[in-house]
């Protein structure tokens, strides 16, 4: 397998205001998010990026999705520059995070065409498209309803459609799993592995050690915007349970994000 992510260096700091600097209980005037990170992503596996809070793991993937601009350093998304070519990174990849929201007036039928049009998808491709994913997460019998009137399940789900309207190569999902019943998660990490076995490649961040160890074919663990470890899973799981082995790295790494 090549590699097709990769990054380097990247760091990204913050100002913080003065309400910051109250509850964060600190004099400090910008805090460093991601600090020297560095990892790869190869064709065709999912990546997990592990982290508590505040680690960095949001801050990464929205750099490697062109949300935010790194202070330093860059990557390479299937050849393509975020810093030089950030609109070409967006036409490679599709992002999903619980923290970017649909605008609750529309429906997902619009929102899905929105897109579609963003990316310049054929009407036919578009409709073909939509008809597979809206039917797969049971979204067409809510293909009218104003996003508001949502479920929060069924709003995750319209999101993950969406977001990968035009069959992106390289999916980055941020928390996928957060706040959804076992029964949408079970649907949504099903498709991951969908996703993974016709050839795509995912990164994925998330808290649930579970999840990891079930799809992922490699992890990283960010500490304080640091890379710490980065290994297989087999590896990483060879002697004791992930989970185990998370508390041991943020232990002999004091002074690790809480």
């Amino acid at each position: 397998m090549g590699v097709i992510l990769k990054a380097e260096g990247l760091k990204k700091t913050f100002k913080l205001t003065a309400k910051q600097q109250k509850l964060q209980k600190t004099k400090a005037k910008t805090i460093t998010a991601v600090n020297d990170l560095n990892f790869e992503a190869y064709e065709g596996e999912i990546f997990g990026l592990l982290g508590p809070n505040g680690a960095g793991k949001t801050t990464t993937l929205r750099i490697l999705s062109t949300l935010i601009k790194a202070d330093e350093g860059d990557a390479v998304v299937d050849g393509s520059s975020v810093k030089a070519e950030p609109a070409a990174v967006r036409g490679k990849i599709g992002f999903l995070t619980s923290e970017l929201k649909l605008e609750d007036f529309f429906t997902p039928n619009y929102m899905f065409d929105f897109f579609a049009n963003l990316h310049n998808i054929d009407p036919e491709t578009r409709r073909q498209r939509k008809k597979e994913l809206f039917g797969k997460f049971g979204v067409d019998e809510f293909a009218e309803v104003k996003i508001a009137n949502l479920s929060t399940g069924m709003k995750q789900k319209a999101s993950l459609v969406i977001s990968i309207v035009h069959d992106p190569n390289i999916i980055i999902f941020d928390e996928p799993t957060n706040g959804l019943d076992v029964l949408t998660a079970k649907v949504v990490t099903d498709f991951l592995l969908e996703l993974k076995a016709q050839g795509k490649t995912i990164i994925v961040s998330t808290h649930i050690f579970s999840l990891v160890e079930k799809i992922c074919d490699r992890a990283g663990i960010i500490l304080d915007g640091h890379m710490v470890v980065c290994d297989t899973l087999a590896n990483l799981t060879a002697e004791k349970p992930l989970e185990d082995v998370f508390f041991d790295v943020y232990a002999e790494n004091a002074g690790g994000a809480a």
